[in-house]
């Protein structure tokens, strides 16, 4: 029997990780009644952790009351796994809380963070895995830092860091050069936040004495990544890496002929560490072993993702085959209708080969 693996990533602003993997296999399901498919929903760090890990380690939700990043109420969620917590920052602090026009990096701040964080210590919890990723902040942690025992919470607990990307906190792939302007910042803000941001490292340095400007992931989530570091001395990982682990990714695909993976939108940021290359980096690394060990060939890994754009790297790194699933004359507030966006994902699987 054939098997098939499918491993996406959450389609942001449309369908969830679970969502889109479920939609994938009925469809393919259809397509070949017989073949075996594997749903494994994934995520990086970012938006969509949560509920990955959750289902993953067998955690409960559990709701808190927190501020959003521009200062309103809301209820966010983290995982209780035992004594672990499951944190999602963008539960708090998330680019989807905030609409386009509101979207401010001189105001929005990570403080709902720390309310997490401090909601989860009330409960027990001394060990926490924080997923970094999908803020709408550029504030370096300052407003997590903000909440009262906070400081202290961190320096006496165990944490891991999952982060989305492997930037540093400054400089060109930093937090605001790469990022501030997704978030709101424009090309002159971006010059007072990086200024803005080089201070704030000095001080966390002269209260710290960690160095942490330069540190692969202190960009991530608009600079957390930075404040967990220099304050909480964490375990640091390439978020997809230890997701990938804690979802028991490699002893789920033994076997597979094919693997799908994909996003909602695919360039060359993805290969900077986003789910689609670290699915593409396991698959290539057990192939590799096992084409050692016999005459067997490498897996195929195709993209499947809403949109894909620089197509030629892409192809470089070693994805068998890019589907691009929303057609281009296709308005985007029609592509993230979740019914449409159902309906290409099924027409899409039409396009693989194997």
């Amino acid at each position: 029997m054939m098997k098939i693996v499918v491993a996406p990533d959450s389609f942001k602003e449309c369908l969830s990780a679970r969502e889109v993997a479920l939609v994938l296999a009925d469809a393919l399901q259809e397509r070949i009644p017989e073949v075996e498919v594997v749903q494994i929903p994934l995520a990086d760090g970012g938006e969509g952790t949560l509920d990955v890990l959750s289902a993953a380690m067998g955690a409960t939700l559990i709701p808190v009351t927190v501020h959003d990043p521009l200062g309103r109420s809301i209820t966010a969620y983290y995982g209780l796994s035992e004594d672990a917590a499951i944190i999602e920052v963008a539960q708090a602090c998330g680019i989807q809380l905030v609409k386009p026009e509101g979207r401010n990096p001189f105001r929005a701040d990570t403080r709902g963070v720390g309310e997490l964080l401090l909601a989860a210590r009330e409960r027990g919890c001394f060990r926490f895995i924080v997923g970094l990723g999908g803020t709408v902040t550029c504030d370096g942690g300052r407003g997590m830092l903000s909440v009262p025992g906070v400081r202290e919470l961190l320096q006496e607990s165990e944490v891991e860091l999952l982060c989305d990307v492997q930037g540093p906190l400054t400089g060109p792939t930093g937090a605001i050069r790469l990022f501030g302007p997704q978030k709101g910042a424009s090309p002159a803000d971006v010059e007072v936040l990086e200024a803005d941001m080089l201070q704030w490292a000095a001080r966390m340095q002269t209260e710290t004495g960690v160095n942490v400007k330069d540190r692969p992931g202190a960009g991530a989530a608009g600079g957390l990544g930075a404040a967990f570091m220099a304050y909480a001395h964490p375990a640091v990982f390439p978020g997809i890496q230890r997701v990938l682990d804690l979802c028991h990714f490699d002893q789920a695909a033994t076997g597979a002929s094919l693997v799908i993976t994909g996003e909602g939108r695919s360039d060359r940021q993805t290969l900077q560490g986003k789910v689609p290359l670290g699915v593409l980096q396991r698959i290539s690394a057990s192939s590799h072993a096992a084409s050692s060990a016999s005459s067997g060939s490498a897996v195929p890994v195709v993209l499947l993702s809403g949109r894909i754009d620089d197509a030629p790297a892409l192809r470089a790194a070693g994805f068998a085959q890019l589907i691009e699933v929303s057609p281009r004359n296709l308005p985007l507030s029609l592509a993230l209708t979740p019914a449409i966006a159902r309906q290409n994902l099924r027409t899409a699987t039409h396009k693989i080969w194997w």
